[in-house]
């Protein structure tokens, strides 16, 4: 199944604003202030989080439950860093943070899934040009 995603853009870059939508449910506003200056909307890097943040969950979850250690909940936090590299905007990095509860398995077992589910899931593979995507991973006690 195609998922799908618009955005339209208004103006100049510094004074325009756009709107997007993912999907059915999903949309906001964004601007340059809600991009490269912390103003009020949204911006392309947060969707991207969102988006590895989940698709990062769910490979977790399926490893787990395929390996006979359902996951009882993983919540994991993406942060895209966005920085200028020869003058340019750059995402240069991304940090996953991941909380498992997760019966029956240990600290070692889950580190490894969550190492797994970083390289194979598409949001990962996608976004192998990023230079440095790190991992935190912890079972919740």
């Amino acid at each position: 199944m195609p998922a799908r995603g618009t955005a339209e853009w208004k103006g100049d870059l510094r004074a325009g604003s756009g709107t997007f939508t993912a999907g059915d449910t999903i949309s906001g506003d964004y601007s340059f202030k809600s991009r490269f200056e912390d103003g009020p909307g949204a911006n392309p890097e947060q969707l991207i989080a969102a988006a590895h943040a989940s698709c990062f969950s769910m490979a977790l979850s399926n490893a787990l439950a395929t390996a006979g250690t359902p996951v009882d909940s993983v919540q994991t936090r993406a942060v895209v860093t966005l920085r200028p590299v020869d003058g340019a905007p750059t995402i240069t990095k991304i940090e996953l943070t991941v909380v498992g509860v997760v019966p029956g398995i240990d600290e070692a077992a889950f580190k490894e899934a969550a190492a797994g589910a970083k390289a194979g899931c598409p949001v990962s593979r996608a976004l192998a040009g990023v230079p440095e995507i790190t991992l935190e991973a912890t079972l919740a006690s």
